[in-house]
C-alpha cells in the first residue's frame, strides 16, 4: 500500500484552527441567522460544519420540548414554522454547554436580557472568542446609553461587531434577496470572517468602520417604525408616512452623531441605514403592532398586542422609545427630537395616537417642525 502524504499533525492543527460558531437566540431572526450561517460553514473550510444554537427551553403544546423537536424535524416550529433548517444546526438548551467551543459567537435575543445572559457566560467562554450582535436596542444607564455591541465587550472582555439591515427574516427564510451591514471598530480581518460567514448569493453583507453608527440605525429605526405605524392605522395616507419616515431619518442621525460624534454621515447610506427604515416601514412587527395600536385608539396596550399578534416574539421599539425618551429627559434634549418624543407618550398613554401629526386650519405641527 502506498504511503498516505498527509501529516496527521497537520490535520490536527487545521481542524483545530476551524472556526466554531454558535448562535446565543434561537427566535424569528435567530433561526434564520442560524440557517445562513449553517449554509456557509458546510462548504468554507475554516469554519466546522456544525452550529450550536442557543434555544430558551419551551414545553410544546404536545408535551415535547422546543429543543428536542427542532432537532428532530430541523425545523424551529414555533419561531420559524415551514423553513427547514440545515442539518448541521443543533439546538441546545444549556447555554453554558452551546458557548464552551466556540470562538465565533453569534447574538440575536431580544436586547432586554442582554445583560443577565452576558453575565451568565462569564468565564465560560474561549478566550480568543469574538463576537457579533444581531440586536436593536441599548441598555439605558445613569452614565448614558450603552450600546448592545459595547455591553457584550464590557462584560465579557472580547471583541464585538454588528449585523444590521434591512433584514425581515421571514423573506430572508425563503431566500429572497436582501442586503446587510457588519459594523466593526479596528479589526477589519475579524469582519471580514464574519462577512464571510454570513455572505450567499441572496444575502449579500459589507463592512463598514462605524460599530455606533450600524447599531444605532438598527436601533432607533424601530421608534420611527412605531410612528409610521400609528400613520398606517390612522389612515393617513403615504404622503404622511413619507414625511414621518424623512424626519425620522434625520433624527436617527442627528441623535447618533450627538452620542457618537465619531458616527459617519455614509453609514446612513447603507443597508443598515435608509434601507432598514424603509423596510421596517412597511412592513416589520413594529409597524403591525402600532397600526393596531392606533386602531383600537390606544385602549389595548403593547403587551396585549405582541401577545396576540407576534407568536412569542418579542416588539423591540416600544422599550427602545422608552430609553430613547429616557436619554433626551438626561440630556435636555426634547425640543430637538419631537418625533422620538412623541412616539414614547403615545405607546405610555400621554398622548393619543393622533398626536403623530397635529395641525389646525392654519398651521401644521407634525412632531417634525
Amino acid at each position: 500500500m502506498a504511503p498516505s502524504n498527509t501529516n496527521p499533525v497537520a490535520v490536527t492543527d487545521e481542524v483545530l484552527q476551524k472556526s466554531r460558531v454558535t448562535v446565543v437566540g434561537s427566535g424569528n431572526w435567530g433561526s434564520v441567522a442560524a440557517k445562513l450561517i449553517a449554509s456557509n460553514t458546510l462548504n468554507i473550510n475554516s469554519f466546522h460544519d456544525e452550529v450550536r444554537m442557543w434555544v430558551f427551553e419551551e414545553t410544546m403544546p404536545s408535551g415535547e420540548k422546543l429543543s428536542e423537536v427542532i432537532n428532530r424535524t430541523n425545523e424551529n416550529v414555533k419561531y420559524l414554522p415551514g423553513i427547514k433548517l440545515p442539518k448541521n444546526v443543533v439546538a441546545d438548551p444549556d447555554i453554558e454547554h452551546a458557548v464552551k467551543d466556540a470562538n465565533m459567537l453569534v447574538f440575536v435575543t431580544p436586547h432586554q436580557f442582554m445583560e443577565g445572559i452576558c453575565k451568565r457566560l462569564v468565564g465560560k467562554i474561549r478566550k480568543d472568542a469574538v463576537a457579533i450582535s444581531l440586536i436593536k436596542g441599548m441598555e439605558v444607564k445613569r452614565e448614558g446609553p450603552c450600546m448592545i455591541s459595547t455591553l457584550i465587550s464590557e462584560i465579557l472582555g472580547i471583541s464585538c461587531c454588528v449585523l444590521m439591515g434591512a433584514n425581515i427574516a421571514n423573506e430572508i427564510a425563503v431566500e429572497k434577496f436582501s442586503e446587510a451591514t457588519v459594523g466593526y471598530r479596528d479589526n477589519k480581518e475579524i469582519a471580514d470572517k464574519w462577512v464571510r460567514l454570513f455572505n450567499t448569493p441572496y444575502f449579500l453583507v459589507s463592512a463598514v468602520q462605524d460599530v455606533e453608527g450600524v447599531e444605532l440605525c438598527g436601533t432607533l429605526k424601530n421608534v420611527v417604525a412605531l410612528a409610521a405605524g400609528f400613520v398606517d392605522g390612522l389612515d393617513m395616507g403615504n404622503n404622511t408616512k413619507a414625511a414621518i419616515m424623512r424626519i425620522g431619518l434625520r433624527e436617527m442621525k442627528a441623535l447618533s452623531k450627538l452620542l457618537f460624534p465619531s458616527v459617519k454621515d455614509n453609514t446612513f447610506f447603507e443597508s443598515c441605514g435608509v434601507a432598514d427604515l424603509i423596510t421596517t416601514c412597511l412592513g416589520g412587527r413594529n409597524r403591525r403592532c402600532a397600526d393596531a395600536f392606533a386602531r383600537n385608539g390606544g385602549k389595548r396596550s403593547f403587551d396585549e398586542l405582541e401577545a396576540e399578534m407576534l407568536q412569542g416574539q418579542k416588539l423591540q421599539g416600544v422599550s427602545t422609545a422608552k430609553e430613547v425618551y429616557e436619554v433626551l429627559s438626561h440630556r435636555g434634549w426634547f425640543e430637538l427630537f419631537p418625533l422620538f418624543s412623541t412616539v414614547h407618550q403615545i405607546c405610555s398613554g400621554r398622548l393619543a395616537p393622533s398626536a403623530i401629526v397635529e395641525y389646525t386650519e392654519h398651521s401644521a405641527r407634525l412632531p417634525l417642525l
